[in-house]
């Protein structure tokens, strides 16, 4: 938009600089309650901040990579945050420590996360294209990924939850996140720009999008047709990070890679104030009371501006807001609270005094002020109307009627009709009623929200009238028609008269027809304090007395009473627990003697053992495996104040068999506060913080219990859990020991394939026993004994499983001090570099943490190091979970016989590895799968295997399942007798592992030595002299053998070698064996 003749205010200075954070911050996030702030940078962690005294309170870590977003829930109990890993860890809002583990879905960078309005759902973009809904009550994955097709930028809920905005580099789609349904598509930014970021309006009516370099404009949506709204907003010059809303819907602040943040005002979308940024700005956020902009960026600060006083004091939320937005919750349908009040001050004109005695029920005193004004002024018809709805509410009908009509025949009017109406329902004269409700509708000068509420006093006149059904439905049949009017209104006024309907069926003892009804008034959703119902709906507690502020609680107690009185024990117990659920401490005080009696009654409904038998029936189901049943009874039992420690032991119990981790986790938390001595509530604890995978607490919990037990007085169960357990030192030792044994047959370094670094032993062992599967493992293996051994190998042997390499070397390959101390990502992607970067995400994504690579994981300046690689790399290939073969002159959609033809046939050091490994896996050029063979293995695939045959001479049997071994020396020679390498001697050194010899490499030395040294160990160690069978040039190393490995290239002689006697035998051998090399 231009901005020219618009003033807008230009700031420089800030009002607080927050600093602790060491690199850039990528996001800012602020606590409902408006105490704390929690950030997140490149510097891997979360700071949380005390936002009145500006101090850091905690130092969250547990991300290995740069955290690139965080969010906090609507209620503040819960955190999330993302990594540049695909990486995803939840936290606990109020202590900050770790739900989670850093758990992995996606597999490229998580950009952006957001809560559901509920707090019931997490959602997670990610530049691999997709966004993962999260259950945050398991923190797992539901369903399928939505699949967006471009990088995703920006994921936000609606405020009603109802719907998900997803931004990306292509458009921007609306999704139903409940059924998985793209509802809208759209594109945003223009000229190839991507969709940055997303925010709501918070009454969910507007959605507000912004573009990156190329198109740095706002954009404004109407989210009812989805078209865009006004002109875009113009005026920052690069990407826009960030949006942000205040929370009455009115101010929206930006923040760009142009150092600046931009104040706009959504109802001219005018900007109408920038503040000067020190750096590039990544995020933003207001404060809970909207008077400052909280902004992180470059500078590794959050820098909190000012918003200039003239906006706050001309959109405080009191004022404007409250007339002009609505709760970020609301339902769909709502009206302002301007409107509201319009259209009730034109149905019900009166003033203070008489509003306020009828507000507080003071008939007598709001009667004779009316009746004052009326001996004053006779005409005053509007006095005679409203003095008629007092004598309504006194039940005085003849009165009220005869007030009414005074009304009309002085001046017809819209107050007039509408009480005449509702005092011939009180005579139940509903014919003439309706004609003057009918009237009435001529005085409401076509006006929508007018009309609907005079439609809700007409049905609630019958209702008086005692003629509920048709009044419910004259409710129902409104708000279906009316869909976009005051559906809320609807709410309260059928919330009102299911509790009235519930009263009076109790009073006929019809108590499970009350209940229904009770139900039902709940179910609305209106019985909650959060909607002020009796300040925005006071026309209906004037106009009829009602008690709209004791509603919830009337409304719930009546219902625990009719659910009770009906027998419908179960329900009444649910009931019973929401109502204490969601009541305020001063509400369970107001309503502490009904509980009491309640509770009283309740037990009587159980035999002579009372809320005991609650407990024993409890253990019943329990011993039966119906576990929600034995949580439903010890539940009633606890909540009618019959709680011990075994009652929550054995509820706790259930909860762990139903994997309620956190429920059972605060039950064995009470176990422990109701008998401290005991260690039974710390088994319990340990067994659901073990499965909620909070290791690390988990661990500590079973420590103290193991403390618990070695003081307490022996018994056989003690006894027994004594030879159960073991302490962590010994579950250390006997998880090393299994590490080390793994070890024997790994390479010495390997790629991490998350990281990209460099690991040798020692790191690779700590990159295990920090992660959540060493926690777990340490945690089941200090309590189960009979699951020890099997369990220890299984998962170590998961964990450092590795992938090897098999290749042509060409090009500029990374050497290891090319790598050492960087990750192989970072690097820049060219030649062998691009492939290992491209084989460790292979290995990554297929499930493998390390990967080995012959370029880079073998320091060849070090003779012991080479050495020992040399003498192992069969042994190596043999124990990897898997052996890529990438064929670089391999094309993609290469038909077969291509594997025949590649370079990587012909090499030497090729034999070893692929003969040595169990699982292979051939891949093109470009990483696809070599034939589109997708197999697991294919050494199982009979095409590539009998195309492998032919090309190398190899029988099937020893491809598929060769055993390392001198016998049949002459044909293994025969196998690389036409392989090549790039240094002579490592044609016999290749040869080392297949024959299973172990030998010094010499290099420098000559081909024919080191050819000479590898036959002469074969004979001297198997007497084998098939190797004897050659044809070319002798060797100078012995004249018995051949200078060269080529002359094993012919088939063998068609006779057989002389047979010789054991002593000739013994001479030759030893003749070989005595030559000096």
């Amino acid at each position: 938009m231009p901005e020219v003749a618009q003033s807008i205010v230009r700031i420089t200075t800030s009002h607080r600089v927050f600093k602790d954070h060491e690199k850039t911050i990528t996001a800012v996030a602020v606590f409902p309650d408006g105490r704390w702030m929690v950030t997140g940078s490149y510097d891997k962690t979360l700071r949380l901040w005390d936002l009145k005294d500006g101090v850091v309170l905690k130092k969250m870590e547990g991300h290995s990579y740069i955290v690139e977003t965080v969010a906090v829930s609507r209620d503040g109990r819960m955190i999330a945050s993302g990594d540049v890993n695909g990486e995803l860890i939840a936290w606990h809002g109020e202590t900050c420590k770790s739900l989670t583990q850093a758990i992995k879905v996606h597999s490229d960078v998580i950009i952006t996360l957001d809560f559901s309005s509920d707090g019931t759902m997490l959602a997670t973009g990610s530049w691999d294209k997709t966004t993962e809904l999260w259950s945050t009550k398991t923190w797992q994955v539901e369903g399928n990924p939505i699949n967006c097709d471009a990088n995703v930028n920006c994921v936000r809920f609606s405020p009603s939850g109802e719907l998900l905005a997803i931004a990306t580099n292509g458009g921007i789609k609306i999704w139903n996140p409940h059924t998985r349904e793209c509802l809208a598509e759209f594109e945003a930014a223009i000229n190839e720009a991507r969709n940055f970021s997303l925010a709501w309006t918070p009454s969910g009516t507007r959605l507000l999008s912004a573009g990156s370099k190329s198109d740095p404009t706002i954009r404004e949506w109407d989210t009812s047709t989805w078209q865009q709204v006004g002109d875009p907003w113009s005026g920052h010059t690069s990407s826009i990070y960030a949006l942000a809303v205040n929370s009455t819907g009115t101010l929206i602040a930006s923040v760009s890679y142009d150092a600046n943040v931009r104040l706009w005002q959504l109802s001219d979308q005018r900007a109408i104030a920038i503040f000067k940024a020190s750096s590039h700005m990544h995020c933003a956020t207001f404060s809970v009371d909207d008077k400052y902009i909280l902004c992180g960026g470059s500078d590794y600060n959050i820098t909190e501006w000012a918003v200039p006083e003239y906006v706050a004091l001309e959109d405080t939320p009191g004022e404007q807001a409250s007339d002009d937005s609505l709760p970020m919750d609301a339902p769909e349908g709502q009206v302002t609270n301007k409107a509201r009040r319009d259209s009730h001050a034109k149905v019900l004109s009166i003033d203070m005094t008489v509003r306020d005695a009828c507000l507080t029920g003071d008939l007598y005193q709001a009667e004779k002020l009316l009746t004052q004004r009326i001996d004053a002024d006779g005409n005053d018809y509007n006095s005679y109307a409203n003095r008629s709805f007092v004598m309504s509410r006194k039940l005085e009908w003849d009165h009220a009627l005869h007030d009414a009509v005074r009304s009309i025949s002085i001046h017809p009017s819209l107050i007039g009709y509408t009480c005449k109406g509702i005092a011939l329902c009180g005579k139940m004269y509903f014919k003439e009623a309706m004609k003057a409700f009918d009237l009435a509708f001529m005085f409401t000068e076509g006006d929508s929200n007018t009309i609907h509420v005079l439609l809700l006093i007409k049905a609630i006149a019958l209702f008086t009238g005692n003629r509920p059904k048709e009044a419910m439905m004259r409710i129902e049949e409104l708000a279906a028609a009316c869909p976009n009017a005051d559906t809320l209104a609807c709410d309260v006024v059928k919330a009102y008269l299911l509790v009235r309907m519930g009263i009076n069926a109790s009073n006929d003892a019809g108590h499970s027809e009350a209940a229904d009804h009770f139900t039902a008034a709940i179910n609305t959703g209106v019985l909650s304090s959060k909607w002020e119902i009796h300040s925005k709906y006071e026309i209906f507690v004037v106009l009829f007395g009602w008690d709209l502020k004791s509603l919830c609680q009337t409304g719930n107690q009546n219902r625990c009473d009719a659910l009770l009185r009906a027998g419908r024990l179960p329900e009444a117990h649910e009931a019973y627990r929401h109502m204490m659920d969601i009541s305020d401490e001063a509400t369970k005080a107001s309503c502490l003697d009904w509980s009491t009696a309640f509770k009283q009654e309740f037990s009587a409904f159980y035999d002579t053992s009372g809320l005991a038998g609650l407990a024993m029936r409890g253990d019943a189901a329990l011993a039966v495996s119906a576990y929600d049943r034995a949580i439903e009874l010890y539940s009633a039992a606890i909540d009618l104040d019959y709680a011990t420690d075994a009652i929550f032991s054995n509820r706790c119990k259930a909860k762990l068999e139903k994997k309620l981790w956190d429920e059972a986790l605060t039950d064995a938390q009470k176990v422990t506060e109701l008998d401290p001595s005991s260690y039974l509530g710390y088994e319990l604890k340990h067994a659901a913080l073990h499965g909620g995978q909070r290791y690390d607490e988990a661990i500590e919990a079973f420590e103290i219990m193991v403390s618990k037990l070695h003081d307490a007085q022996d018994t056989p169960i003690q006894t027994r859990l004594h030879q159960q357990y073991i302490t962590r030192f010994e579950a250390e030792g006997a998880i090393q020991r299994v590490i080390d044994a793994q070890m024997e047959n790994a390479p010495p370094r390997l790629i991490n394939t998350s990281t990209g670094y460099l690991c040798g032993r020692d790191t690779q062992i700590n990159v295990f026993k920090t992660s959540i599967e060493y926690k777990e493992l340490l945690s089941l293996t200090m309590k189960h004994a009979n699951l020890r051994s099997e369990r220890i190998q299984d998962v170590v042997l998961t964990f450092f499983q590795y992938a090897m390499l098999s290749h042509r070397w060409e090009g500029q390959e990374p050497l290891l001090h090319d790598v050492q101390g960087k990750s192989v990502y970072e690097l820049n992607s060219v030649d062998g570099i691009a492939k290992l970067q491209s084989f460790c995400k292979v290995a990554r994504d297929a499930g493998y943490n390390w990967a080995w690579s012959d370029t880079c994981c073998i320091d060849k300046n070090n003779n012991i190091d080479l050495q020992e690689s040399v003498n192992t790399m069969f042994v190596w290939y043999r124990h990897s979970a898997l052996t890529i073969i990438y064929l670089s002159d391999v094309p993609p959609l290469s038909k077969s016989g291509a594997l025949a033809k590649s370079a990587w046939n012909s090499r030497g050091w090729t034999v070893q590895e692929f003969l040595a490994p169990k699982i292979v896996l051939f891949y093109q050029n470009d990483w696809t799968l070599y034939l589109d063979d997708r197999s697991p293995n294919h050494k199982e695939s009979t095409a590539i295997m009998r195309e492998l045959g032919d090309a190398t001479g190899i029988n099937a049997q020893a491809l598929i399942a060769f055993r390392p071994e001198m016998r049949g020396a002459r044909e293994k020679l025969q196998w690389s007798s036409m392989r090549v390498t790039t240094l002579q001697e490592d044609i016999a050194y290749s040869l080392f592992g297949i024959f299973g010899v172990n030998l010094s490499p010499i290099y420098g030395e000559k081909k024919q030595n080191a050819l000479g040294r590898l036959l002469q160990e074969i004979v001297a160690q198997s007497g084998d002299i098939t190797c004897l069978d050659w044809v070319g040039k002798s060797s100078e190393f012995n004249s018995c053998l051949p200078a060269n490995i080529t002359s094993y290239g012919a088939p063998p002689s068609n006779s057989a070698l002389p047979s010789l006697s054991e002593d000739e035998m013994q001479a030759s051998i030893s003749s070989l064996r005595d030559t000096e090399t």
